[in-house]
């Protein structure tokens, strides 16, 4: 967490958080904007210790490169030590308001990542293992057989689901896409379902876990998955590094 603290002590920094947080998903040269007196090389340098920071992933589309605000690590020290003292103060810290429009659907309307001190292997068996995603997937439990075509579904502890889908592509242990279509409430239901995309890597003797979501971002869906993806994935970090689901100390 050192390394996100030395990244918001910086005025400039903090000002392209901002301005990820009303539009997420910025070009360098839309980002460079909110900067005027900035080189271009500095508003780089920025970006850069924000990325190693964490709070800051970029992702390649076409011959852009954008820029998405990763709201991981401010939910790790949000449920490190705020939520103790004044949650109610910073609860909106752990949510994305982001602005996409006229962009086309190759681009994610989410990115989040987090790095966690296991395999990835075992993160690989926290995506598609019920007796995991039932510690930190708010309770639900995977049914799939994690095949392509296959239908995939999320259960509640009284069996009704909570949303299903279908896997698109599955590259084990490093990549599951998939349509995921929320059930839990109806407005969610009617918008239809959404693409999501697993990402496991290693970087630094670490495992890196990214999650895409491709979503209207007008749509209800949108607001709700920028409040719950942040969640989940803090959650099955604290699970795989801990044994213990999030919030259990």
């Amino acid at each position: 967490m050192d390394a996100v603290f030395r990244a918001l002590d910086d005025p400039s920094r903090r000002l392209l958080l901002d301005s990820l947080f009303e539009s997420d998903g910025q070009t360098l040269a839309e980002l460079t904007t909110q900067l005027p007196d900035m080189t271009r090389f500095g508003v780089m340098n920025h970006l850069r210790v924000l990325e190693e920071a964490g709070m800051v992933v970029s992702k390649k589309v076409g011959r852009n490169k954008h820029h998405y605000l990763n709201p991981v690590p401010i939910r790790e020290v949000h449920d490190r030590w705020i939520s103790r003292y004044t949650e109610s103060l910073v609860e909106g810290l752990s949510r994305l308001k982001q602005q996409l429009e006229g962009k086309t659907m190759t681009t994610p309307s989410h990115v989040y990542q987090t790095y966690i001190r296991c395999e990835p292997a075992s993160a690989w068996d926290a995506i598609v293992n019920g007796d995991q995603t039932v510690q930190y997937y708010y309770g639900t439990r995977v049914e799939s057989d994690f095949t392509e075509a296959a239908p995939i579904r999320y259960l509640s502890p009284d069996g009704s689901v909570v949303a299903d889908g279908v896997i698109i592509a599955v590259d084990e242990p490093r990549r599951l896409e998939l349509m995921f279509h929320a059930r839990w409430d109806q407005e969610l239901s009617e918008e239809g379902p959404v693409r999501m995309v697993w990402l496991v890597d290693e970087a630094n003797g670490l495992t890196t876990l990214t999650v895409e979501s491709y979503m209207d971002p007008e749509s209800k869906t949108y607001g709700n998955f920028s409040e719950g993806i942040p969640y989940i994935v803090a959650g099955m970090k604290t699970l795989l590094e801990t044994g213990e689901p999030l919030g259990s100390s």
